[in-house]
C-alpha cells in the first residue's frame, strides 16, 4: 500500500482529495435523508459499509421510504450497479492479483474509482489511482453517512440544504475530460438522450442502463474511421500511391536507364 501512495503526484493526489470531500457531503445528505425518513440510525450505516455504492443506496432508502418492501427495494439496487459487470471487464488490471485482494478491491469498483483509474496510461499509477480512491472515499463516505445520520435527527427538512445535487455533480467533472475524444461525446449524446426518453416511461435506475446504447454508437463511428482509413491507403494515399506506382515518393522507376531517367537519377549530371 504505500508503494500506491507514492506513486500517486501532486495533481492526482489533489483531485483525489477533492472527489473524497465531495462525497463525504454527499454521504451526509445520505444518512440525513435516511434519518429523516424514519429508518433507524444503524441502517444507512450498514448500508455504506456492506453496499457502498450510492445510487444503489439512495434507490433503497427512497423504495423503502414510499412503501416499497425490501425485496423491492433490493432488487432495485441489484438492477442500478449492473453497470459494475463492465466495470469489471474494464479495470479488472487495477485490482492486482490474490483473491482477497481481487475481492477487497471489487467492492471498491465504483463510478469515481473506474473513472480515475481509466484516466491512466501506466498501469502502476493506474492501480494506484483506483486503490487510493478507493480507499479514500470508503473512509470519507461512511464518515459523511455517520455524521449525516446523526444530524438527520436535528433536522426536520434535508433537502433544504441542496446536498443530493453534489452526486450528479461530481460525476459530471469526473465525465468532462473524457468528453473531449468525437466518440465519447457521441456516446455521451445518444445515451443521454437514451435516458431521458425513457425515464417517464421506466422505473428508476433501467433508463441508465439503457443509456449503455451510446456505446453501440462509438464502436459504429470507430470502426467506420478505421475503414474510411484503410481504404485510403489501398486505393493510394499521398505516400502508399506514390510508391505503389514508381517505388519512391514522387513516382518514377527507382532506378531510371539512360533514355528514362527515374526519380533518383539527376537530369543535368550523372554521378559516375
Amino acid at each position: 500500500m504505500r508503494s500506491i501512495w507514492r506513486t500517486l503526484r501532486g495533481d492526482l493526489a489533489r483531485d483525489i482529495a477533492l472527489v473524497c470531500a465531495a462525497d463525504t457531503l454527499v454521504g451526509v445528505s445520505f444518512g440525513a435523508i435516511a434519518v429523516g425518513e424514519g429508518l433507524p440510525l444503524w441502517l444507512p450505516v450498514l448500508l455504506s459499509v456492506v453496499v457502498f455504492a450510492g445510487a444503489a443506496q439512495f434507490m433503497f432508502v427512497g423504495i423503502v421510504a414510499s412503501g416499497g418492501t425490501a425485496l423491492a427495494a433490493v432488487a432495485a439496487g441489484l438492477l442500478v450497479n449492473a453497470r459494475h459487470v463492465p466495470f469489471g471487464f474494464t479495470v479488472g488490471d487495477a485490482l492486482g492479483g490474490g483473491r482477497l485482494r481481487r475481492l477487497a478491491g471489487s467492492h471498491l469498483m465504483i463510478d469515481e474509482t473506474v473513472a480515475f483509474a481509466l484516466a491512466q496510461r501506466d498501469p502502476v499509477r493506474r492501480r494506484a489511482a483506483y486503490w487510493a480512491c478507493g480507499v479514500g472515499l470508503f473512509v470519507c463516505w461512511n464518515a459523511g453517512v455517520v455524521l449525516g445520520a446523526l444530524g438527520g435527527t436535528a433536522v426536520s427538512d434535508t433537502d433544504a440544504f441542496g446536498l443530493d445535487a453534489a452526486f450528479p455533480a461530481v460525476l459530471l467533472a469526473l465525465v468532462l475530460p473524457s468528453l473531449r475524444e468525437a466518440g465519447t461525446r457521441r456516446a455521451a449524446l445518444v445515451g443521454v438522450g437514451v435516458a431521458l426518453a425513457a425515464a417517464p416511461f421506466l422505473p428508476a435506475g433501467v433508463p441508465v442502463l439503457l443509456a449503455l446504447a451510446g456505446l453501440a454508437v462509438a464502436g459504429t463511428g470507430g470502426e467506420r474511421a478505421r475503414k474510411q482509413g484503410s481504404g485510403a491507403v489501398a486505393e493510394g494515399g499521398p505516400v502508399s500511391g506514390r510508391v505503389a506506382e514508381g517505388g519512391v515518393p514522387g513516382g518514377g522507376a527507382p532506378g531510371g536507364g539512360d533514355d528514362e531517367p527515374g526519380t533518383g537519377s539527376y537530369d543535368e549530371e550523372r554521378v559516375p
